[in-house]
């Protein structure tokens, strides 16, 4: 465990050293600029902010497995094994995209007006909102790392087809009815339109086990396949 959190950070400073982070943030910020608002309900916002997080953590993925020359990414494969090195790309993926969902929850509560929409059944405190926001901007970070990692190597060959199989992916995980990061958004959603909040810890739940498998299921194919 201490050498993947070695290989995480490794994979951090490398991914802000490169300024590969940068463009999933500017396409992130500019998305939450058209869709969120000054004054907006927080639910909404919240609901919004979390479901854009898919597709941007998922583009996290390939900018932390692309920012590494092929050179210097061999001989870490040679040095630490192939398996610990994907895991720890994954979860600097995941580390930076949890980041920006923390950021973004902080600033859509900042800028919000009431918590619920006019006509709500109820007026909710803001503190059970951001909680929820929270746990669904984290349900839907963990979908659009799990897209990220089944639509980047080993999983796919040919790059060219990582950006379009990542959209497609995180589409459907939003959309889907009985995906987490659907019942996470939904639930945001509707708690908007009633002022009934509840945290979404069972897609979160969800999220983790799913992510999990994927992930180790993905490092174990590194093993398998050389680069």
């Amino acid at each position: 465990m201490a050498q993947i959190g070695s290989l995480t950070r490794y994979h951090l400073e490398l991914l802000l050293r490169s300024h590969a982070w940068l463009p999933p943030f500017l396409a992130y910020a500019l998305l939450l600029v058209v869709g969120v608002a000054v004054g907006d309900p927080l639910l909404g916002g919240l609901g919004f902010g979390a479901g854009v997080l898919l597709p941007v953590s998922a583009w996290y993925v390939r900018s932390v497995l692309s920012a590494e020359p092929p050179a210097s990414r061999a001989c870490l494969v040679a040095a630490a094994g192939p398996v610990r090195v994907h895991l720890g790309a994954l979860l600097a993926a995941l580390t930076v995209s949890l980041v920006l969902a923390v950021g973004q929850v902080a600033a859509v509560w900042w800028t919000s007006g009431s918590v619920a929409n006019a006509g709500a059944e109820r007026d909710p405190g803001a503190g059970a909102a951001v909680s929820a926001g929270l746990a669904a901007s984290a349900v839907c970070v963990l979908m659009g790392v799990l897209a990220g990692a089944l639509a980047n190597r080993p999983v796919l060959g040919r790059a060219q087809y990582g950006i379009p199989t990542a959209l497609a992916l995180a589409t459907l995980l939003l959309v889907v009815p009985y995906s987490p990061a659907n019942a996470a958004v939904r639930g945001l959603v509707s708690a908007a339109r009633t002022g009934r909040i509840a945290v979404p810890w069972p897609s979160l739940a969800a999220a983790v086990v799913l992510l999990a498998a994927v992930g180790a299921g993905v490092a174990a194919l590194a093993g398998r396949r050389p680069e």
